[in-house]
């Protein structure tokens, strides 16, 4: 004998939406008089298809769910209420919003050219028993009138027919198996896996039975010829086979929209895991495809170690990467990342020729990394992806110069960069975000000089310091411009570490330097200094941002626009930039970021919150597997 469940404090029964598995939730609920909600994936749903990513958004129905047309749902009474003129106005919004992300449900695919130059007419199609074709009074058949339709009624134009894309991967089998000799004269098929919104910005008319496509089409305003009866039908928007629903009345694409994308789903913020609203799934989903479509479908990586592969994979989302060893493994006129300012076929560190046997995306750290040392193998947050050249190479133009050069930055661009510089000198943070120990200055220093040392090796020297080029010129060159000033030098923390070589003569910095500080984070150094002397050193941008004077005995990205001391001049830098352009190119625009939360690209003022989060998280001391790792490391760069 059964027993009888506890039903202390239930409310309802949960289904998922007219699946064969809801019976039993019905069943239930009939037997303990309880009502049934019904949950379906929301309109706009993920990157990946429901086999790769979970939902971003879910809809609830108390009433029914909105495909079956054949009782009243939830949606179909947001659709008929009345909408205000601010409610209006936001779905107006939210609707072009959705045309300028190039948004769809599922936004995994690769946005290609239509299929057919000219206008033409696009019918869908959909997966073979789909519960939204039966429910929206639709069968088979409607499919055949569907496209027999779409040819009689525009003869003169050719029709392409969309493959549904769970069809293309296998999953499932569509309703167009053949075509008669008639229709394959003017029917394209197109069996890729397209995103779709270039379809339909180009398409004359768009023909469905009970397609989602048809509510994009709407969004897109083209004209949708229904042969089911879809949640969008019988509103007096769509051209409609079937007699619509007693209950569906006229109302406006705006209210048709503030009622589906605003009102009646449930969204998740993919990043904080918190609830959303429609626009801000709508802007990080933009974000999503923007960034999956800048470069190829297929990119080439040389000469990555394997614990950089994921994260080539990861910068490259959207991208298939293939790996190789050689130049030779790459087809002729193929996109190929290299690491830093490397040139594939020439010894380093020999700058790139001028004929390339493929287009190169010249890859490194960001300016806003990590906690933690990248020689120590911590995962970066942000990478730069240049595809001109690199940014630390004054010897010839990269992307950020370009950028620095020429973007006219609007105001709410430099509004951003202003907000963003301001919270990154609040919270203390800095490139890597290392070291525990504290430092103040001494009283009898009048004037605190700065000098941070770098990586001599380091490519940022080799191509960005046309005069000095070691750390104990650098302390020379800085003790000659201020002779009476309190130097205090501050070793690269690779080198600390043993991750790097010292520098030539670097031990004798003694001799110079008031101060030698070691374990001491930077963003401390910077809060004392009163000024900041570097060859090319990430620090003197960061001494920028807290508003510090910066002299330059190299060419550093961030030199030759005005804002520092310069002692050598590039003349392809002629504009004169304020502090915030300076900030809204070099963190805003040039870098890529990836979070740690979704490995999904990012922004960098959600970088931020990752970085504080992650340096709350990660304590003062290394953990063991780090040390470790490190005396390994170590041992191998002797």
């Amino acid at each position: 004998m059964s027993r009888k469940p506890r039903l202390e404090g239930l409310d309802g029964v949960l289904a998922w939406g007219r699946k064969p598995s809801a019976r039993v939730a019905e069943a239930y609920a009939s037997r303990y008089g309880l009502p049934v909600w019904r949950a379906e994936d929301g309109f706009l749903r993920s990157v990946g298809l429901g086999n790769q990513d979970p939902p971003l958004s879910i809809v609830l129905d108390d009433l029914g769910i909105y495909y079956d047309a054949t009782t009243p749902s939830r949606l179909e009474t947001l659709i008929a209420r009345p909408h205000g003129p601010d409610e209006r106005m936001r779905a107006a919004s939210l609707r072009v919003q959705w045309c300028a992300g190039r948004l769809s449900k599922y936004n995994h695919a690769r946005e290609v050219p239509p299929p057919r130059q000219g206008p033409y007419i696009l019918a869908v199609d959909q997966t073979y028993g789909d519960a939204s074709i039966a429910h929206g009074m639709a069968d088979a058949g409607s499919f055949v009138r569907m496209l027999e339709a779409a040819l009689d009624e525009h003869p003169d134009l050719p029709v392409v027919l969309k493959v549904h894309p769970d069809v293309i991967a296998g999953r499932k089998r569509g309703h167009f198996d053949t075509l008669t000799p008639g229709q394959a004269a003017r029917v394209h098929l197109l069996a890729s896996d397209a995103h779709p919104c270039a379809l339909l910005a180009s398409a004359r008319a768009v023909y469905t039975v009970t397609s989602q496509m048809g509510f994009e089409a709407l969004l897109w305003d083209r004209p949708v010829r229904c042969f089911g009866m879809p949640f969008y039908a019988g509103w007096g928007l769509t051209r409609d086979e079937l007699p619509a629903p007693g209950r569906r009345s006229l109302v406006t694409v705006d209210d048709l929209v503030h009622a589906a994308l605003i009102e009646y789903p449930r969204y998740l913020d993919p990043e904080t895991g918190k609830r959303c609203e429609a626009e801000r799934l709508a802007e990080w989903m933009s974000l999503q495809r923007r960034m999956r479509e800048r470069f190829p479908a297929e990119v080439h990586a040389l000469k990555f170690s394997c614990w950089k592969k994921p994260v080539v994979r990861a910068f490259f989302n959207g991208s298939r990467v293939r790996f190789v060893r050689q130049v030779a493994e790459v087809p002729a006129g193929a996109t190929l990342a290299v690491w830093g300012n490397r040139d594939p076929g020439a010894p380093a560190p020999m700058r790139a020729r001028e004929t390339r046997p493929c287009s190169l995306v010249h890859l490194e750290d960001g300016f806003l990394r990590s906690v933690g040392l990248g020689a120590d193998l911590v995962r970066p947050l942000s990478w730069v992806m240049d595809r001109t050249g690199m940014y630390y190479d004054a010897t010839r133009p990269s992307d950020l110069e370009t950028l620095l050069q020429t973007t006219v930055f609007d105001d709410a661009l430099l509004h951003r960069a202003r907000a963003l510089r301001q919270r990154i000198v609040a919270e203390g943070l800095t490139k890597y975000n290392v070291g525990a120990g504290t430092w103040r200055r001494p009283p009898e220093a009048r004037r605190v000089v700065l000098v941070p040392g770098q990586v001599e090796s380091d490519a940022a020297i080799a191509w960005g310091a046309p005069g000095v080029r070691t750390n104990i010129d650098l302390l020379h060159a800085a003790r000659r411009a201020a002779p009476d000033a309190y130097l205090v030098y501050k070793p690269h923390p690779d080198v600390v570490a043993g991750l790097r070589k010292p520098g030539h003569k670097e031990s004798e910095a003694t001799r110079i330097a008031n101060e030698i500080v070691v374990d001491v984070p930077m963003q401390a150094l910077l809060a004392e200094a009163d000024e900041v002397h570097v060859l090319t050193s990430l620090a003197g941008f960061e001494a920028l941002l807290r508003g510090k004077p910066v002299r330059c005995e190299g060419l550093p990205f961030y030199a030759g626009w005005g804002l520092t001391t310069d002692a050598h001049r590039c003349e392809r830098r002629t504009r004169q930039l304020t502090l915030d352009e300076l900030v809204a190119g070099a963190l805003i625009l040039y870098p890529t970021y990836v979070s740690r939360t979704t490995k999904a690209f990012t922004t960098p003022e959600r970088a931020l919150d990752e970085l504080l989060a992650w340096r709350a998280q990660s304590g003062r001391s290394l953990p063991l597997w780090r040390k470790a790792l490190r005396a390994a490391l170590s041992l191998r760069k002797r």
